[in-house]
């Protein structure tokens, strides 16, 4: 079984080990909510305020940060670290516990004073993440994780992105609706198989993978679908499947696993993966596969494909070559074919999710017994050259967060290779501005990535200090923009908290600036 470790340093939640579920869950659920309200809103405190604020210490046990929030005025005080811990607000002259429940409360507060606007359906989604964290972790205790160390990377995101107010909301829906679905319960699940009338097809690129799926009769094409997706399509497909445009044909005579996107899952006896179309919001978006980026994917895909194949070295894409869909349900029952992982794997190779180097699995090489100097060169290695390079020779902006991202490891545990996916959060330069790219590509790659597995990294091995390789390794590169990046005072963070409170569109970033940790090393 995993190693469900929830006080410093490995996590920092602060929930002792023998904390009950519902400990547990506040403690997940606190972490990234913090990280939000830290970096988007809280102004840090350098000296003791005043009156009764200033009675109750500035900083307290040592290893607590504090912060002012400019709306309510309040002073907050936290244990720090990457998932900063046990919420403190001043009150009367006193420090009072706050838990995930009046955390959010203290947050709403703050957001409706800060911004001028109010936003019940946040708080009721930050709520939400917290419910969906007990459950997982409930579902957890009685399943066990995957032999695969491959599989166990994909679905050990019990925390999630480390900077989202609900990162593992999942629609407002009940637990029995998604839980069998959900990647961080261990779940595998057979996918449903329709035929779709052949006259009634749409598709473009290779797809010729969901032919061999199963058995499609006369006249109709083979069109799997996620359970879920269809539980959410629900009556919109009744009369298709009245009429015979569609039928059901049953299940695959395999199971699939569900990945960290949770609409994507893996089929590894087929290799290959598949991503559906869910009307559920996640994070920032609805899930939805929709009809304009279906419409861009083959052109973005091929320009990446032809990237990688001129970039040299090890790093490998998982083209997204095709989609399959119904005329009379483009979004809703679409899906994408991807390059499943064998094909592209250098020999003996072991693949890793990069967003599971910051959580907890057994089999988590920064656990082993490593040389952090020496892998971390060897990550570097591997992760930045390809993304450094589709940018500045082909005009490719690859979304290279943590969950887009894989390292593969060889039989010393060292990176040797890393693999990109996922062509829909890919931007070409041909079609954005040079400057917004460049951006977004410092957000995904450094702050979002780098940054995240440098903290988990220097958490797990005291006095290790990861920038100066970070440095080192970007300034092997060419970019005219890179000296600047190397200079600047500081990084562009998204603000996932305020643009969920202001509604903003969910592919809409927006960035605060944060301290550049290259510029001080």
């Amino acid at each position: 079984m995993e190693r469900m470790e929830l006080t410093p340093p490995t996590d920092g939640t602060g929930a002792p080990a023998a904390a009950d579920t519902g400990a547990r869950a506040d403690a997940y659920a606190v972490a990234p909510l913090l990280n939000c309200l830290i970096r988007e809103v809280a102004r840090p405190c350098p000296e003791p305020g005043n009156g009764q604020a200033g009675q109750a210490g500035r900083r307290g046990p040592a290893g607590h940060a504090l912060y002012r929030l400019p709306g309510t005025g309040r002073l907050l005080r936290v244990r720090a670290g990457r998932r900063p811990a046990a919420p403190e607000v001043s009150a009367d002259g006193r420090w009072q516990r706050l838990g995930h429940t009046e955390l959010v409360k203290l947050v709403a507060d703050e957001l409706r004073r800060h911004t001028g606007l109010t936003n019940d359906e946040l708080s009721a989604e930050m709520i939400d993440s917290r419910e969906a964290v007990a459950a997982l972790l409930a579902a957890r205790e009685r399943t066990a994780p995957p032999g695969d160390l491959y599989t166990r990377s994909e679905q050990s995101l019990v925390t999630g992105h480390p900077c989202h107010p609900a990162p593992k909301a999942r629609g407002g829906g009940p637990v029995a609706s998604w839980l069998p679905y959900a990647p961080e319960a261990y779940a595998r699940f057979p996918l449903v198989l329709l035929g779709l009338r052949e006259d009634q097809v749409v598709e473009e690129g290779d797809t010729s993978a969901l032919d061999a799926l199963g058995q499609a009769p006369p006249g109709y094409r083979l069109l799997p679908a996620h359970p879920w997706q269809l539980d959410l399509a629900g009556e919109a497909l009744a009369g298709a499947f009245a009429d015979g445009r569609l039928v059901r044909l049953g299940t695959t005579a395999f199971d699939v696993r569900p990945t960290a996107a949770i609409r994507t899952v893996h089929a590894p006896e087929a290799d290959l993966f598949l991503k559906f179309s869910l009307d559920v919001r996640i994070t920032n978006d609805v899930r939805r596969l929709w009809r304009h980026d279906l419409l861009k994917l083959r052109r973005t895909d091929t320009a990446v494909t032809a990237a990688f194949a001129r970039l040299g070295g090890p790093a490998a894409w998982l083209s997204d070559r095709g989609h399959r869909t119904a005329a009379f349900a483009f979004e809703e029952l679409a899906v994408v074919v991807r390059d499943g992982l064998r094909r592209h794997l250098l020999p003996g190779a072991t693949p890793l999710l990069a967003a599971a180097l910051t959580e907890e699995f057994t089999g988590n090489p920064l656990d082993g017994p490593l040389d952090p100097a020496v892998w971390w060169a060897a990550y570097l290695r591997r992760m930045v050259p390809p993304v450094l390079t589709a940018f500045a020779r082909h005009g490719v902006v690859l979304e290279a967060h943590l969950q887009n991202s894989l390292v593969a490891l060889d039989g010393a545990g060292l990176p040797v290779q890393a693999l990109f996916r996922d062509a829909e959060g890919v931007k070409l330069l041909s079609e954005v501005d040079r400057a917004a790219g460049w951006e977004r590509l410092v957000y995904c790659l450094v702050v979002n990535h780098l940054a995240e597995i440098a903290a988990a990294l220097a958490e797990r091995r005291p006095g290790f200090d990861p920038w100066p390789a970070v440095r080192h390794e970007l300034s092997r590169h060419a970019l005219p923009e890179v000296p600047a990046l190397l200079t600047a005072p500081t990084l562009p963070g998204k603000t996932n908290l305020l643009l969920r409170w202001t509604g903003a569109d969910g592919a809409d970033a927006r960035y605060r600036p944060l301290p550049n940790p290259l510029a001080g090393t």
